[in-house]
């Protein structure tokens, strides 16, 4: 039996299912083992993680804790408070997707070569990133879907330039869903695109090794907001805002993050923005030594271990901005069909238009049909999420890519 415990309740002997929180935060490159080692055990606790999954069948009891479907009630009820109408004017994903294309691969030309001249100690000047902001944010508000979908879908060896891009967007995204200004908005998107500048200054052979990091590796790992903020410092035009996220973005709301363990209102908005919109891009990408979770999981996830890390009101918004099941999550439907979302409805985050392309009962592809399930006449909806790899579909992104009116 899968159960979520604090880890003050942590012993040698439990077997340890799942780690709650992201891989960011810790120097494990697995988390499902038999806990033998006092150092792992002290290296979990050190790390700032609050609770972690046990599975009681493969090792060591105790008393209380939380049972896996009582914990998933909780964490479908925090995501449910963020449904709402999808009130924000935008085209649809197909009108936009072209744009985003052209976008993201001239984004990944320009933050690249921006990144690289910050590695040779070049100073930076943000008026040279500025039109890129502009484009990415242009393209947010159009459908914000579209851009922060494929910036999602970057390969190992891009990874540090696109996750810029797809902060960026997420930044301008959540920005939008919170009501803020158009300069604050701008200002977002610049700290989103600058915010992992300082990754910079660590090795290759660290910041993509496959395996576990040391002691002495992680420090070097977690010195980055740090290595960052004093590039900035360096740089020509580089605002407030850009300065805070970049050294700030991994501060956690109970006061357990780096690199100064600020805590609650210690930590400015931009921050707690940033905070979340870096674990998510993170945790639904695929790095060298970790695939990265389906959109929807990343999200349910989060929510289950949201408090102390995340301020709570930033992250309902944040999935306002993108949707509980966001583009690119495949999703089963009450009928038994499997479906891929490929844009959020005008009416609820509960009801995405899927494109509906598998019969689970049937074990059978379908010819893939477009549903929007907000519409009065649709008598289906989602029943929960799915994982790609158990049905062995591997070109799930095509799907939604390919999106027509």
């Amino acid at each position: 039996m899968l159960k979520r415990i604090t880890v003050q309740n942590l012993r040698l002997g439990m077997y340890l299912h799942e780690i709650c929180g992201s891989w960011l935060e810790h120097p494990f490159w697995r988390t499902a083992f038999l806990l033998e080692e006092q150092k792992d055990l002290r290296d979990i606790i050190a790390c700032g993680i609050h609770e972690v999954w046990i599975d009681t069948d493969k090792g060591l009891d105790v008393e209380g804790g939380q049972a896996q479907e009582e914990s998933d009630a909780t964490v479908e009820a925090t995501l449910a408070r963020a449904d709402a109408p999808h009130a924000l004017e935008k085209v649809s994903i197909g009108q936009e997707m072209a744009k985003a294309v052209r976008i993201c691969a001239k984004a990944k030309t320009a933050v690249s070569f921006m990144f690289r001249e910050a590695r040779m100690g070049h100073a930076l000047d943000t008026a040279d990133a500025l039109p890129l902001v502009e484009q990415i944010s242009d393209s947010v508000m159009r459908n914000p879907g579209a851009i922060i979908s494929l910036a999602r879908l970057k390969t190992k060896d891009d990874y540090t330039y696109m996750h810029s891009v797809a902060v960026c967007a997420l930044m301008v995204a959540l920005s939008r869903q919170l009501g803020l200004s158009p300069d604050e908005t701008r200002q977002a998107g610049m700290a989103g695109l600058l915010h992992d500048i300082g990754k910079m200054d660590i090795p290759p052979t660290i910041l993509n090794k496959p395996g576990r990091l040391t002691d002495k590796e992680f420090d070097i790992v977690k010195s980055h907001p740090k290595a960052g903020h004093h590039m900035l410092l360096a740089g020509k035009g580089v605002d407030s805002v850009s300065l805070d996220v970049c050294l700030h973005h991994h501060e956690k709301m109970d006061g357990s993050g780096y690199p100064d363990r600020l805590s609650a209102e210690g930590i400015s908005l931009f921050a707690r923005m940033g905070a979340v919109c870096d674990v998510y891009d993170a945790i639904t990408s695929d790095r060298v030594y970790k695939e990265g979770w389906q959109p929807a999981e990343a999200l349910r996830k989060m929510a289950e271990w949201q408090k102390g890390h995340f301020d709570e009101a930033i992250f309902q918004a944040f999935v306002k901005s993108v949707g509980i099941y966001p583009v690119g999550s495949l999703v089963r439907l009450e009928s038994g069909r499997l479906g891929v979302v490929v844009d959020q409805s005008e009416k609820s985050l509960l009801y995405p238009k899927v494109r509906v392309f598998f019969s689970a009962r049937r074990h059978s592809f379908l010819p893939p049909e477009l549903i929007d399930l907000s519409w009065p006449g649709c008598d289906d909806k989602v029943s929960g999420r799915e994982d790609p790899a158990k049905w062995g579909f591997k070109d799930l992104d095509k799907l939604w890519r390919e999106t027509k009116d």
